[in-house]
């Protein structure tokens, strides 16, 4: 995909009133870093699962793979958090993929992403990027752009998981982000229909069933195509949110034998693969 580059323009050239759209944009990347200066962890504290424990605690059970009624392959997910990530250590701990934090809003990159992203790959790992949203900054269409223009693309490489939707409880304040449920669900399908568009792959939902019943009225659309990573602390998965009839990936708990949380793909390393090439 092609990426326009504006530059400013020479000294002495005069200069287009940016349009309202521009504008926009603009002001809502500024209220972005602003609200992000008055949180110390900011945006490098936010990853898939961090508001999960602190909503809904966790229940001290410790999950077995071998109940499990299919093949569990483990893996992980990471952020700006965890820094440079020791992938040879994953490796020798059993870890076959990973998500990647990329992008938050759209004014927010991991400054990490290339070490992850890039060193899971050369150390064998399935991995993909997610992208952690912020509903009341800007549409679901231009968060998906940030995301796929800045780490967030997908490639048929047999490598490369389609990127994920992290919509979980707003670290800045109110839970579903001011929404109303019908507002939450059609900005989640303006995401994913835009991510869809750029990358011919619908994005990988990562939520809790408890969060999607509040925001999103326990919606249904998005069962048939995207997805669902599941963020529960527990010894069983439990309930799925509505129009899902199994979890692709379940993050089971926020600390263990790899760096960040820890996740089991629902599936043998061959149903893996065969999400990485859609």
């Amino acid at each position: 995909m092609l990426i326009a580059l504006l530059t400013p323009a020479a000294a002495g050239q005069e200069q287009d009133e940016p349009t309202g759209a521009a504008q926009q944009a603009g002001q809502a990347q500024q209220s972005e870093q602003a609200e992000q200066a008055e949180h110390p962890a900011g945006p490098m504290g936010h990853w898939a699962g961090s508001q999960i424990a602190k909503h809904e605690g966790r229940d001290g059970g410790v999950p077995d793979a071998r109940a499990a009624s299919v093949t569990q392959t483990h893996g992980l997910d990471v952020s700006g958090w965890q820094k440079n990530v020791d992938w040879a250590g994953v490796v020798r701990n059993g870890g076959k993929f990973a998500y990647v934090k990329a992008t938050e809003g759209t004014g927010f990159k991991n400054p990490y992403h290339t070490q992850q992203y890039n060193g899971s790959y050369d150390h064998g790992l399935i991995r993909g990027s997610y992208h952690f949203a912020l509903p009341d900054r800007s549409s679901g269409a231009a968060q998906a752009q940030y995301f796929v223009k800045n780490g967030g693309g997908w490639s048929k490489d047999g490598k490369t998981l389609p990127g994920a939707l992290d919509i979980e409880y707003n670290p800045y304040g109110n839970t579903c982000y001011g929404l109303s449920q019908s507002a939450m669900v059609q900005w989640i399908r303006d995401f994913s229909n835009e991510y869809h568009r750029l990358t011919t792959r619908y994005p990988t939902i990562y939520t809790s069933t408890s969060w999607w019943k509040t925001c999103t009225g326990n919606s249904s659309a998005f069962g048939g195509t995207n997805p669902l990573w599941l963020a529960r602390y527990s010894s069983s998965v439990g309930e799925l949110p509505s129009g899902w009839g199994f979890h692709t990936i379940w993050q089971y708990n926020d600390s263990g034998i790899f760096p960040g949380d820890q996740n089991w793909f629902n599936g043998a390393y061959d149903r893996l693969q065969a999400l990485a090439n859609g």
